[in-house]
C-alpha cells in the first residue's frame, strides 16, 4: 500500500461509511500577541472575512500590547442519572459508606491520568427528588490534564455505575431498588473556564479607530448584546466563528463547545452575549470568559496530519495554552465584528471578501477576476452588481 492509500485508509477510519473526504480551507490567522507571545493561528473555516477579521484585529491588538489570557479553572463533570424510591437516609447512608470504594474501584482506568497530575476529583450525591419522583444524580469531578477526556470520563462513569451496584446487599438494598438510567459525561463545564482580555487607554484606541467616540459606541453595542436576546445570538454566533474555527483545525469537538459555551451564556437564566466592555479611569477594556474543555493528547490530535501540523504551528500547545489562544481568537473574532457593525457596517467588509465566491460562480476567467476586484475597489458588491459587471466586460475589448 502506498503513502496515498495509507493516509486514505486512516481517514476513511475516522468515521463510518466514508465515501470521501470532505475539505475545508485551512487558513492561517497572523499577528496575534498573546501572553507576549506572537502566534500565526491556524483556522479551518470556509467564510474568508473570518480569517480577515481575526488577522486585523489580532494586528491592531499586538500594537496595543496585545491579548492578555488565564485559565481560571479546569473542573469537568460527568453524571450518574438514577432512580430509587426508597428513603432518602439508607441511600445518602449507603453512598457515604462506598464513596471511596467508588473512586477505587476506577484504579485501572484513572492510573495513567494520575501520573499525568489528573484524574477524579470527587464524586457527589445529588438528591433531585424534587424534580422527579426517585431522581438522584451522581456527579463525578475530573481533571482530565491536555487531554479532552470524553472517553476516559464516560469509562469512570460506567464502571462506578458498577461499582454502585455491586455492594447494595451487604446494605438491605435489593439491587432491582436502585435503577441506573444513564451515566455520560457533562459538555456543560462553568468550572472550567478561561479569560482574555484587551485593554488600553480611550484615546489610543479612538485615534486607532479613526473615530472621536468609538469606545464609547462600543461599549453601547456590547450592552446591546447583553440585554437583547436576538442581538445576542448573533454576537455569540461571530465569537464561535472564531473558536469553532480553531477547536476544528486542533482537532477539538466544536459541537461539545459550542453547547457548553450557548448553555454557558445562559447561566443566569437568561441567554446574553458573552463579551464585556467597560471604560474605568480613562482606560477602556474588553473581555471574555468561556467554559472551554480542549485537548492537546488523545481523540485525532495523534492522527490527522493536519491537526499534527495545527499544533506544531502553534509551538505543539498544552491544553492550558490552547484554551488561551482560542478564547483570544474568539474575542479578536468580536473585537472585529462589532468595530465593522457600529462604522462601515457588516457587509461592506464581509462582501468584498465574498466577491471571488461570487465570481467563481459566474464562472469568471483569471483575468475576468483580475479586472472585477480592482473594480469593485470602491464599488459596491452583490450579485447583481457583479453579473452586470462581467456581462458589460464580457462585451467590451477587454477579454
Amino acid at each position: 500500500m502506498n503513502s496515498d492509500e495509507e493516509l486514505q485508509k486512516l481517514h476513511d477510519e475516522f468515521s463510518e461509511n466514508t465515501l470521501t473526504n470532505f475539505y475545508l480551507p485551512f487558513s492561517i490567522a497572523p499577528n496575534f500577541l498573546i501572553n507576549n507571545n506572537r502566534y500565526s493561528i491556524p483556522m479551518v473555516i470556509e467564510e474568508s472575512s473570518v480569517i480577515a477579521a481575526a488577522s486585523k484585529s489580532a494586528k491592531l491588538w499586538a500594537e496595543l500590547g496585545g491579548f492578555k489570557a488565564k485559565v481560571i479553572s479546569k473542573v469537568k463533570t460527568g453524571q450518574i442519572h438514577l432512580i430509587y424510591l426508597g428513603e432518602k437516609q439508607v441511600i445518602t447512608s449507603y453512598f457515604n459508606d462506598i464513596k471511596s470504594y467508588l473512586i477505587k474501584s476506577t484504579e485501572n482506568i484513572t492510573a495513567n491520568m494520575k501520573k499525568r497530575g489528573g484524574g477524579i476529583i470527587d464524586v457527589k450525591l445529588s438528591d433531585k427528588t424534587s424534580d422527579m419522583d426517585g431522581y438522584y444524580q451522581i456527579n463525578i469531578s475530573f481533571n482530565t490534564i491536555d487531554a479532552m477526556g470524553a472517553n476516559f470520563i464516560n469509562s469512570c462513569l460506567e464502571q462506578i455505575s458498577k461499582s454502585f451496584i455491586e455492594k447494595t446487599k451487604k446494605y438491605k438494598i435489593e439491587k432491582n431498588e436502585i435503577n441506573i438510567i444513564m451515566s455520560i459525561l457533562s459538555n456543560y463545564v462553568p468550572d472550567c473556564l478561561v479569560k482574555a482580555e484587551v485593554s488600553c487607554k480611550v484615546e489610543e484606541l479612538n485615534i486607532k479607530e479613526n473615530h472621536h467616540n468609538f469606545c464609547e459606541k462600543f461599549i453601547q453595542a456590547v450592552k446591546i448584546a447583553e440585554l437583547d436576546i436576538s442581538r445576542a445570538v448573533t454576537h455569540n454566533k461571530g465569537i464561535m466563528n472564531g473558536i469553532d474555527a480553531v477547536a476544528i483545525a486542533t482537532g477539538n469537538d466544536f459541537r461539545a463547545i459550542e453547547a457548553g459555551i450557548h448553555a454557558y451564556a445562559s447561566k443566569n437564566g437568561k441567554y446574553t452575549g458573552l463579551t464585556k466592555a467597560k471604560i474605568e479611569n480613562g482606560v477602556f477594556n474588553f473581555s471574555i470568559t468561556i467554559p472551554l474543555a480542549l485537548g492537546t493528547i488523545g481523540g485525532i490530535t495523534n492522527l490527522h496530519p493536519l491537526v499534527k501540523l495545527a499544533l506544531e504551528m502553534l509551538d505543539n500547545p498544552n491544553s492550558d495554552e490552547l484554551m488561551q489562544i482560542t478564547a483570544s481568537v474568539g474575542l479578536a473574532q468580536n473585537y472585529g465584528a462589532l468595530r465593522s457593525l457600529i462604522t462601515s457596517g457588516i457587509q461592506k467588509g464581509h462582501m468584498k471578501m465574498h466577491l471571488i465566491n461570487i465570481l467563481n460562480s459566474l464562472e469568471a476567467t483569471e483575468k475576468e477576476k483580475k479586472l472585477a476586484i480592482e473594480y469593485f475597489k470602491n464599488k459596491t458588491v452583490n450579485n447583481s452588481n457583479v453579473q452586470n459587471y462581467l456581462i458589460k466586460l464580457r462585451k467590451s475589448d477587454e477579454v
